[in-house]
């Protein structure tokens, strides 16, 4: 008589996460969920990354997984077409003859505690985090400390200059790395983070009284009127990189699955691939 394990399916793998990361949370204008699959279909092998683009697709299919757990949704806005000519009917055409099923957990896994935020706040050893932009009372994803973001304090006092090259170490490494905006000597003891573009939640860390903001995707105006106004100074980061930590706790929430092994991408794929900076510049020193 055979011992051999049934594996889960496409299905359990899918109750999995949305026993985690509800659809319900996801903000109605995201696209979250099970986008290609057959339920009944086997999961032996699952790769987690931030984006379906053609490098990750590539990866999954030679490493031979059955399925693909995504954070940024591949069909977000509508299409008419899915044909192999397009850039996204190629990948959807690649997977479907592999066998390969795709889900995405994009603003649900970001409100979620834990969750994207969680990730990237250990990555600075913050404690007592609290959300930085709580949920509406009554919406289905409030209370348990949901929420965008988190607010936490720092194990040690930094000033902007140290936490900057400080977070440039602990993050994953990208060619855009951290850039910083205040006073370089500004000492930071609370830190807010929100993985992804943050630009949005700006007002929420300057009435949260943080000492300084980590987010990605900050543009040049909010930024320097944020600063004008004397909101707390602000990190930069490549926005793949402050969503890369959330994939080692979802695969590790994965491997609890039996019969699931469990992969993480440490693909870069941020778009910026190239960075140079002017020469001999003190980051102590405000430029003229």
């Amino acid at each position: 008589m055979s011992t051999t394990a049934v594996p889960p399916t496409v299905a359990d793998v899918v109750a999995e996460l949305e026993r985690h990361y509800p659809p319900v949370w996801a903000e109605d204008w995201d696209r979250v969920g099970l986008v290609l699959g057959e339920p009944c279909a086997p999961v032996r092998r699952v790769l987690c990354v931030v984006d379906v683009v053609p490098e990750t697709v590539a990866e999954a299919l030679a490493a031979g997984v059955d399925m693909i757990v995504a954070h940024h949704p591949l069909l977000l806005r509508g299409v008419s077409s899915v044909a192999p000519t397009t850039y996204k009917g190629r990948i959807v055409h690649q997977l479907i003859k592999a066998d390969v099923a795709l889900y995405v957990a994009h603003t649900n896994a970001d409100v979620a505690a834990p969750g994207v935020s969680d990730a990237l706040a250990a990555r600075f050893g913050l404690t007592g985090l609290r959300p930085l932009h709580p949920p509406a009372p009554g919406s289905p994803e409030h209370g348990a400390g949901r929420g965008i973001g988190r607010i936490g304090e720092l194990p040690e006092p930094m000033t902007l200059a140290e936490l900057a090259r400080h977070a440039a170490a602990v993050l994953p490494v990208t060619a855009w790395g951290v850039r910083a905006a205040g006073d370089p000597e500004r000492t930071v003891r609370t830190l807010a983070v929100s993985g992804g573009s943050g630009d949005a939640f700006l007002a929420d860390a300057t009435a949260a009284g943080v000492d300084a903001y980590l987010t990605a995707d900050l543009r040049h105006h909010p930024a320097g009127e944020h600063l004008a106004a004397d909101g707390p100074a602000l990190l930069d980061a490549a926005h793949w990189a402050t969503e890369r930590p959330w994939l080692d706790d979802l695969a590790a929430l994965l491997r609890a699955t039996p019969g699931v092994e469990t992969l993480v991408s440490d693909l870069d794929t941020d778009p910026w691939t190239v960075h140079a900076a002017p020469p001999a510049v003190d980051d102590k020193e405000p430029r003229p």
